[in-house]
């Protein structure tokens, strides 16, 4: 009789502990460069994912299971990504990381998270993240051949023949200038100059005055900020009237406040829908998404959603839609890569074997800066 309630102890004991094991919160990591020349970058990506993180647990998590987030910051440093990387995978033994903020970190961490068979979600845009594809490497914003080829499309239609680029000598610059030339072949557009400058260079008026000299019809500035802010300024000071246009890399209200209201007037760049959701039409697909994620971010932090939380915000989305599918790292894969017509922030994600992105060229509209906001351009 002992044994035999000594064995009904142990099978209750167990049959009590069951929902407690399968109520183990699911863990997610992120690396954000929240301090440091990148945080415009990542402070909005890592209060939006905080923000989800909040909301979802309020309503119980997903699938049943708490959210467990843990966010690192890398200071924008590649080295830093992955000491911290390494750390999310062997101490906090998280199942799927979201980040790095930059292309350069992003590619630092690709062979570790590849060896340890952890899904990355990254919210850095250089097309050398997922092209050629990486089992577990997927990325939120849009490929920077499809800004390039949004930027060039609108070129032809103004009559524009002849370019000038001016990029910056990091990841992001480094494959937005490959994608540059390479569209410009395609779209028939010569590049009459093609200038570059140090992510740290506080000065570009040497390269600009050489591009001023190229008779180009336009100029494209391919980099994050502070940069192309100085290089804004110095196209005004030195009296360049050509069209200025720059990469989806400065999409945010920042830009235009590192500029100057005058300094920014005109330019012209591919930005996600969110920039300019209040001018979109409300049958939209996005629009109520967009709508939502401004006012709940304004209400959290009292200011305005930028496009580069809203690559936070599609991570978290495409995490939750692959969830669906299992839990673990190697199923939440086959989830990521199975997503198919996911309205999010930055579009609509229909993710393949072939595609770890998933976005076309809807993901961007043509902006303009007109009285220090977003209008679209004509």
């Amino acid at each position: 009789m002992r044994i035999l309630h000594l064995a009904v102890l142990t099978i209750l004991g167990f049959l009590l502990a069951s929902p407690v094991l399968a109520a183990e919160p699911f863990r997610i990591g992120a690396l954000f460069s929240v301090t440091g020349p990148a945080s415009f970058l990542g402070e909005p990506e890592k209060n939006t994912l905080e923000m989800l993180v909040k909301e979802a647990n309020a309503k119980g998590g997903i699938k049943g299971r708490k959210l467990e987030l843990v966010v690192y910051d890398t200071q924008g440093d590649a080295t830093k990504a992955v000491q911290l990387a390494t750390k999310l995978i062997k101490n906090d033994k998280v199942s799927v990381i979201v980040g790095p903020s930059t292309t350069g970190e992003t590619m630092a961490i690709i062979p570790l998270v590849e060896k340890e068979k952890i899904p990355l979600i990254s919210c850095a845009a250089g097309i050398k993240i997922t092209e050629p594809v990486k089992k577990y490497v997927f990325k939120t914003p849009a490929n920077d051949h499809v800004a390039a080829e949004k930027i060039f499309n609108y070129m032809a239609a103004k009559k524009q023949k002849s370019v000038a680029l001016l990029t910056v000598t990091d990841g992001f610059g480094s494959s937005g200038r490959e994608q540059l030339k390479d569209m410009a072949k395609k779209k028939g557009i010569a590049i009459v100059a093609d200038e570059t400058y140090g992510p740290k260079d506080t000065d570009m008026t040497a390269q600009l005055t050489k591009i001023k000299g190229s008779k180009a019809d336009a100029i494209i500035c391919w980099g994050t900020n502070p940069g192309p802010a100085i290089i804004t300024r110095n196209v005004k000071q030195l009296g360049i009237k050509i069209p200025l246009y720059m990469s989806h890399g400065v999409a945010s209200k920042k830009y235009i406040e590192l500029c100057g209201p005058d300094a920014a007037e005109g330019v012209l760049l591919p930005a996600g829908k969110l920039a300019i959701y209040e001018k979109l039409k409300h049958s939209d697909p996005q629009y109520k998404l967009l709508k939502e994620y401004d006012k709940s971010y304004k209400k959290a932090f009292s200011v305005e959603a930028s496009t580069f939380g809203g690559y936070a915000y599609d991570s978290f989305l495409l995490i939750s839609e692959a969830m669906k599918k299992g839990t673990t790292p190697e199923q939440l894969r086959d989830g990521l890569e199975g997503v198919k017509k996911l309205v999010s922030v930055s579009g609509i994600y229909n993710m393949s074997s072939a595609d770890h992105n998933g976005l076309d060229l809807n993901a961007f509209e043509m902006v303009k800066i007109v009285k220090c906001d977003w209008e679209l351009a004509k």
